[in-house]
């Protein structure tokens, strides 16, 4: 998994590759924590580079979501596709937070 952000004043880009699973969440959750705490306008969450979620993915992304949504920050996922798309579809969550899919 590579997990990259790009911050500028008011919006923060996080971006994940490969894959987002129980191994690889706990490993940036206090980079997580430090996009929520730094409370930009907006969080865009790019999956285009994302081949595998699972369960613990998903977590963390809602957690990101219902978080940044609690400081009134707006947020949006762009490209998910593939197996994150299908997830995404099963778990409805293209209609809880705005996506590109």
């Amino acid at each position: 998994m590579e997990f990259l952000v790009n911050k500028d004043s008011e919006m923060v880009t996080v971006t994940i590759k490969g894959e987002f699973d129980a191994n690889s969440v706990p490993m940036i959750r206090s980079d997580l924590d430090a996009i929520v705490e730094a409370k930009p306008r907006l969080v865009i969450v790019d999956l285009s580079s994302l081949k595998l979620i699972d369960s613990t993915g998903v977590g963390g992304i809602v957690s990101l979501f219902k978080r940044t949504r609690a400081y009134g920050g707006d947020f949006k996922v762009t490209g998910v596709q593939g197996q994150p798309q299908s997830i995404f579809k099963v778990l409805r969550l293209d209609r809880v937070f705005e996506t590109d899919a």
